[in-house]
């Protein structure tokens, strides 16, 4: 039996997330899956999210994709990027940000309900945390700010994607800089590869 061709798909992604897209298409052979990437740094200017969303929808549609894919949970739009979503016919992962997802909904909520005084760190951000927190909040220039920041937080959990012994070292890093507790959940791909695959 034939199986039927799986429509061309553009897979629009925060660029925090490439790497992990790259290679679940790989693992799983999706090859009518393309990834295009917004800056991973629009986190901190969430505004820019839904019309730099909707910019690449109209252009995947144009170059003529059958379906768009949004890897991108709300992550801080306040449903603006749902409304896009829904003027311009494309769909994305559940979740508002891919802590939740990695860690599969439901799960995440359960766990910060149960402790909201944890930090959050992916492969992504363990791999960048100098220059995205350190730098990106200038504690390397006014270490002051720490307390300001991180005050109310009393555990940075990792949620790994991969085994990778230099990106545990290097989350554990992240909490001693932070004055945190320190505990790690092997997450895996989470719902993002279920996402993808269905």
């Amino acid at each position: 039996m034939i199986e039927p061709q799986q429509p061309r798909t553009q897979v629009i992604a925060c660029g925090a997330l490439a790497r992990e897209i790259v290679e679940l298409i790989r693992l799983n052979g999706l090859d009518h899956l393309e990834i295009t990437c917004l800056p991973a740094e629009w986190h901190n200017y969430p505004h820019r999210i839904p019309e730099g969303v909707r910019g690449k929808i109209r252009a995947a549609y144009a170059a003529g994709f059958g379906r768009v894919l949004v890897a991108y949970g709300d992550c801080g739009t306040g449903g603006l990027l749902d409304k896009v979503l829904r003027e311009e016919g494309a769909e994305r992962i559940g979740g508002d940000h891919c802590y939740a997802f990695y860690r599969g909904v439901a799960d995440f909520q359960q766990d910060f309900e149960a402790d909201p005084t944890c930090f959050y760190l992916t492969d992504y951000l363990a791999r960048h945390f100098d220059r995205l927190i350190v730098e990106g909040l200038a504690l390397d220039r006014h270490p002051e700010l720490l307390g300001d920041y991180f005050g109310n937080y009393t555990t940075l959990i990792y949620l790994a994607q991969t085994d990778d012994p230099a990106l545990d070292a290097a989350a554990e890093a992240a909490a001693r800089r932070l004055g945190l507790a320190y505990r790690r959940i092997a997450t895996g791909y989470g719902e993002l590869a279920r996402f993808l695959a269905a």
